[in-house]
């Protein structure tokens, strides 16, 4: 049982994934900049005001240890308040402990002038807070402020700016996800479009595709597309033709074995038998011989089959089928002969279709020829190529060359003229050198 096959991935969502992985990269390298970015100017504004409220309380500094409860005031409170608690002395004697740490505090742990981080040790406070020290003497005085802030709330702050930064993004993203999927399908309509027009094309009815007010990104596509349509129509004419001419090949022997077998019926002579079997063979080539070109094309296409590229010796070749051909000249009285270089001529190509080419000309010599006529094998090569050619002296008879003498090749060499194309040669036709009157020529070009 053959297994089912998984379906094939849809542009649209391939191009949707890439966009949302990268969005979601994109994001969370943002998130993780800006988030320690955003503790840092916590932090810093955090020692910012506390450097504010020591320059504000050295500048107006009262001389009374009376703690202020103003600062439980409604009015007062706000998101963002931190405590701050200050510590000031004023020529050695403490005037300000508004939270009364300053028998908790290390005083010696806290530098006269710059920040610390220090731990107090008093009821009822939290025990890291963030200092900052100053001191100015002025008239004499000495004058000193500690502004402490508590540790826990910096962060928090910090943390809650964090939030509010990364949290937009986060709403934003399903929006722009959205918004990415649709600009996506938008964008892809013009293939859409395009796809259902190769759809509905028919090749073979000479439709093409239209060139005109199209994207620029499809040219190239477009192109490919309406080149292999007139692959397509090319072939397809061919095909018809060459139905065309099997039809009359075979038409003739067929009915002329039709009506030989009904004379037969009533006169069983030894003549009418005799053209009976005539009749028979023809028909009997013409099917062998389709099942050759059959066979050959089938064997260019999946590579199957013993038509094993390699060196063919023109000369040997030709040799050896005339050599099987001359009981057939002899008997039908015409001189079969072999022309060819002192150094062999060698082809790369399949030697059984090379073998099959070649012994279609020179049969179609044979058989369309009257008796007496010279029929010449010449082997050859020049500094454009090589090839082999087959020239004979007499008049084709109608009879047997039908599509030759009506602007076709025959069965037979459109037999050769598919070999030809699939070995990288050609077939072609002249009048040859005198006394000759007709030459086919198989070339092939020099590599």
């Amino acid at each position: 049982m053959s297994a089912v096959a998984a379906p094939a991935r849809t542009l649209r969502r391939y191009l949707l994934s890439w966009a949302l992985g990268v969005l979601a990269v994109v994001w969370m390298a943002l998130i993780a900049f800006t988030w320690p970015t955003v503790f840092r100017e916590a932090r810093q504004f955090s020692d910012g005001q506390m450097t504010a409220v020591a320059k504000l309380w050295l500048t107006a500094m009262p001389h009374r240890l009376e703690a202020h409860t103003a600062a439980d005031a409604p009015d007062l409170q706000h998101e963002y308040l931190q405590d701050v608690a200050l510590v000031a002395w004023d020529d050695g004697r403490l005037v300000t402990d508004t939270h009364g740490m300053v028998g908790g505090l290390d005083l010696t742990a806290i530098p006269l002038q710059g920040f610390a981080t220090v731990n107090v040790k008093t009821a009822g406070l939290v025990p890291q807070w963030r200092a900052y020290s100053a001191q100015v003497t002025q008239d004499g005085r000495v004058r000193r402020v500690i502004v402490l802030m508590d540790l826990k709330q910096r962060y928090e702050l910090g943390k809650d700016i964090a939030e509010h930064v990364a949290l937009p993004a986060v709403l934003v993203l399903p929006l722009v996800a959205l918004l990415l999927w649709w600009a996506v399908r938008r964008g892809l309509r013009p293939l859409d479009q395009l796809s259902s027009e190769v759809a509905t094309l028919d090749g073979f009815a000479g439709q093409r595709l239209d060139t005109q007010h199209r994207h620029r990104e499809f040219a190239s596509t477009v192109a490919a597309i309406n080149a292999l349509v007139d692959t397509l129509q090319t072939r397809a004419q061919r095909e018809r033709e060459f139905a065309s001419d099997v039809a009359h090949e075979l038409r003739t022997p067929l009915a002329s074995l039709a009506l030989q077998a009904s004379a037969a019926q009533h006169d069983p002579s030894p003549e009418r038998l005799a053209q009976l079997e005539q009749e028979s063979l023809r028909a009997g080539r013409i099917l062998s011989q389709l099942l050759e070109l059959a066979r050959a094309n089938r064997n260019a296409i999946t590579g199957a089959g013993p038509l094993v590229v390699g060196q063919v010796v023109l000369g040997e070749l030709a040799a050896r089928l005339i050599a099987v051909h001359a009981p057939t000249a002899y008997g039908s009285g015409h001189e079969l002969s072999l022309s060819q270089p002192d150094e062999p001529v060698v082809v790369q190509g399949q030697p059984m279709l090379v073998e099959l080419a070649l012994r279609n000309l020179i049969e179609n010599a044979l058989r369309h020829t009257s008796s007496g006529t010279q029929v010449e094998v010449a082997v050859w090569q020049t500094d454009e190529g090589q090839g082999v050619s087959v020239s004979d002296d007499g008049q084709r008879q109608h009879a047997g060359s039908t599509a030759a003498e009506h602007g076709g090749l025959g069965l037979g060499l459109r037999l050769v003229e598919r070999i030809a194309e699939q070995l990288g040669a050609r077939i072609e036709r002249d009048q040859g050198e005198a006394p000759m009157t007709t030459r086919f020529t198989l070339r092939w070009p020099r590599a």
